[in-house]
């Protein structure tokens, strides 16, 4: 394929400057409950038109990391640069009730509150020609997951032709996918740093990718190109914000190796798998269940790292005692997960209280309770679904914090518990 050669017509504009000519970024007002005060969220450079860059009020791009799936697109042809999407029939097949956390900046600061209806509260400024697209989609499903499958059949989930459809093992569920959406300064005041400090260490460790984020001081939106966070809703959605109904939520943090694969290194995919089940469970008592699951490979330092410590691990002897040094020795960190974000999109929906929090997490459990969210009961995974290798990594949670209902291993303790080296592996 020759190469496109008429993509872009003029230079291309590296970065802008609050005191540049003519740049009147459209308002931003984070935290107003109106969505016509509030303002939009402009971020898309239209290719064809400089004065539409000077109206973007936001830094990044639409899509997080598929953004640049975008621009290979464009370079090769198959997308025109200012191709602008139909929305029609696109939006949530649900009614998503606005929440008074919706306009409390302290509560959601990485989400756009407005974004699953972007072509409803923007309307107006859509047709005068911004590029203003959904942040967050919802929709509803069938799914049919194995080990449910199976919990059906031994008994132990009914099938009531609501949650559970039919003996095939069919669930109803509700689904949502949401794209991170940053209020700088609300993101800095939740990690407890200052915002110059926030915006120079995220272009530093970008590249440089983004220099808006130190030339544009006044542009507080950021939308980075970092995974989302996915919904699973069994049960009435509209029940979520009721205090007075059960709830039952598991936040996991994504696991491609356990959660797709089947590794039995960790408890990712039994701990997912169990907390559905309970979810489901809640849902057929007249509560409701979600699931919550982030894109936080490898607590969040990702998959090749991740890797890398396994064979650290395995080939030295893999002992709970030494677990997280062989993590600080690659990453120079335990975890970078940073669950003060998390609580958001329980916010979003409204949620107050869990009756059954589903995590052995002390991180998780103690961003969600410091950010106002009641947790009545927490819910240890079965040691019967701990998978023998991942005793590991199990007991060096547990003594560094995880929740148990069990017994905490002293550090001596710790050198015991071993999982499998490489020579079980040779076959």
């Amino acid at each position: 394929m020759a190469e496109r050669t008429d993509v872009y017509a003029d230079e291309p504009t590296l970065t802008t400057y609050a005191s540049g000519k003519g740049i009147m970024p459209a308002k931003m007002n984070w935290g107003s409950a109106d969505p016509s005060v509030r303002g939009p969220v402009v971020v898309a450079r239209d290719a064809q038109s400089i004065h539409k860059r000077q109206v973007v009020n936001a830094m990044g791009a639409y899509g997080g990391p598929y953004s640049i799936y975008r621009g290979l697109a464009v370079a090769m042809g198959d997308l025109a640069p200012d191709h602008k999407p139909n929305f029609e029939h696109t939006q949530p097949p649900i009614s998503i009730k606005q929440q008074p956390q919706w306009s409390d900046p302290s509560k959601i600061v990485s989400l756009d509150p407005f974004g699953h209806l972007p072509t409803e509260y923007f309307k107006k400024e859509i047709d005068e020609g911004l590029d203003i697209r959904p942040t967050i989609a919802i929709t509803r499903a069938h799914m049919l997951v194995s080990e449910i499958q199976e919990e059906i059949k031994n008994g132990g989930i009914a099938i009531d032709g609501n949650i559970v459809m039919n003996e095939t093992g069919e669930l109803n569920v509700h689904k949502g996918a949401i794209d991170p959406v940053w209020y700088l300064p609300g993101v800095a005041a939740r990690l407890n740093v200052s915002e110059e400090t926030l915006r120079r260490s995220l272009f530093e460790s970008s590249g440089g990718m983004y220099p808006e984020l130190i030339t544009r001081p006044d542009l507080k939106v950021f939308l980075p190109p970092i995974g989302g966070v996915s919904i699973y809703i069994f049960g009435n959605h509209e029940l979520l914000s009721n205090p007075n109904v059960r709830l039952t939520v598991r936040v996991h943090d994504e696991c491609n190796g356990s959660d797709v694969f089947g590794s039995d290194i960790c408890t990712c995919r039994p701990y997912l798998i169990f907390g559905m089940k309970e979810a489901i469970k809640e849902a057929q008592n007249g509560g409701v269940g979600l699931l919550v699951y982030f894109r936080k490979e490898g607590r969040a330092l990702g998959e090749v790292t991740k890797y890398l410590v396994y064979n650290a691990r395995k080939r030295v002897g893999d002992s709970a005692a030494n677990y997280f040094m062989r993590t600080e020795n690659v990453a120079g960190v335990k975890d970078m997960r940073f669950q003060a974000l998390m609580p958001d999109i329980l916010h979003w929906l409204g949620v107050t209280k869990i009756d059954r929090f589903t995590s052995m997490s002390n991180m998780k459990h103690d961003a969600l309770v410091d950010s106002g969210i009641k947790i009545l009961e927490r819910v240890p995974i079965p040691d019967e679904l701990i998978p023998p290798d991942s005793k590991v990594e199990m007991e060096a949670k547990i003594a560094a914090g995880y929740f148990t209902t069990g017994h905490v291993p002293c550090e001596a303790e710790l050198t015991h518990t071993v999982g499998r080296g490489w020579d079980e592996f040779q076959h």
